[in-house]
């Protein structure tokens, strides 16, 4: 019988994220987003291997970012049970990051074995969510306007006081025409829709609603955050052409399924953490005082639905001696 994790394995990855975040922050604003994410990868790698758990990688760098590590199907963790799957996103923002712009994180997330949903190659997914408040409310097949006035009616405001989250793209072009005409806000992002799917659901937030195309990669990490908030996120596998088309009719994927939290990630026991390398309205960045380096961190579990943030002070000669072992 396969172990289940029965401790806040959050607790352990959140030293993942953190010297992901490092590492990939000594890159920030140089303008090489290449960089950024091998320094990520690297100390992702190096300290995923000290964790105590037999992981494999289900969503990583590997489809949608061609990567020789973190790839889709690596062995991670040392080996020991639990058996776990993982997602790792080793920086969501990488180009935020190389030029010095806010909200880039550093992320990883488990759940147990089989319970993460793998799209292959398809790479991208329209989406929709919102936190605890409206998560019984939406509907992605439904037209923009009606979710922007029930995410109103379920938040005590006006359909003019909502604010949605809108990854700044050529193919959000209709999203962001459809929010203007109902009269919502928009806040468009360059990057990071991970960090905009859990503003959703932070409390002190200004972000009521994300809508858009994005990463397939990243609405599974999401979904993991979102387990532990009781949020809610809605996808549909979005292909860019026929070949990727064909590949859902092969792998029998259904174009027309709408995805749920639950679709995403079937668990009642999802661990998830971030770190900020750049700050930005879900956590602070990465800040280097000399020997010692300020990082904040989200780290959440669905199980019992605990969220805390955490401030660390790390010593750089200290983590010098130990490599590997942060």
């Amino acid at each position: 019988m396969a172990v289940l994790p029965d401790r806040n394995l959050a607790l352990e990855l959140v030293r993942v994220t953190e010297a992901a975040a490092m590492s990939a922050a000594r890159w920030q604003g140089r303008g090489d987003k290449d960089n950024v994410d091998q320094a990520a990868v690297d100390a992702m790698r190096d300290v995923l291997a000290t964790v105590e758990m037999d992981g494999i990688v289900v969503i990583g760098e590997g489809e949608k970012d061609e990567a020789p590590m973190l790839y889709n199907g690596e062995q991670v963790g040392n080996g020991e049970p639990p058996l776990v799957d993982v997602a790792v996103d080793p920086v969501d923002g990488t180009r935020l990051t190389a030029r010095g712009m806010p909200g880039a994180l550093a992320v990883l997330a488990v759940a147990e074995r089989g319970s993460m949903y793998a799209p292959g190659k398809l790479v991208y997914m329209d989406k929709i969510a919102v936190g605890e408040e409206a998560a019984d409310r939406i509907d992605i097949e439904a037209p923009v306007a009606y979710n922007l006035e029930q995410v109103a009616k379920a938040k005590g405001k006006s359909v003019a006081d909502v604010t949605a989250v809108i990854l700044d793209r050529p193919r959000n072009e209709d999203y962001i025409r459809q929010v203007r005409e109902a009269g919502g806000r928009i806040a468009l992002i360059g990057d990071g829709d991970i960090s905009g799917a859990i503003s959703t659901a932070k409390e002190d937030s200004h972000i009521d609603i994300l809508f858009g195309i994005g990463g397939s990669p990243e609405a599974v990490t999401a979904a993991c955050a979102m387990a532990s908030v009781n949020g809610e996120i809605q996808c549909k596998l979005w292909p860019r052409d026929d070949s990727e088309r064909q590949f859902a009719m092969d792998e029998g994927l259904d174009l027309n399924q709408v995805l749920t939290t639950r679709d995403l990630v079937n668990s009642d026991n999802t661990f998830f953490a971030a770190t900020g390398v750049t700050s930005g309205d879900l956590l602070e960045g990465v800040e280097f005082r000399g020997n010692q380096v300020r990082t904040h961190s989200l780290v959440m579990r669905s199980k019992t639905g605990t969220v805390r943030f955490v401030d660390g002070i790390h010593r750089l000669d200290q983590l010098n001696k130990l490599g590997a072992e942060y």
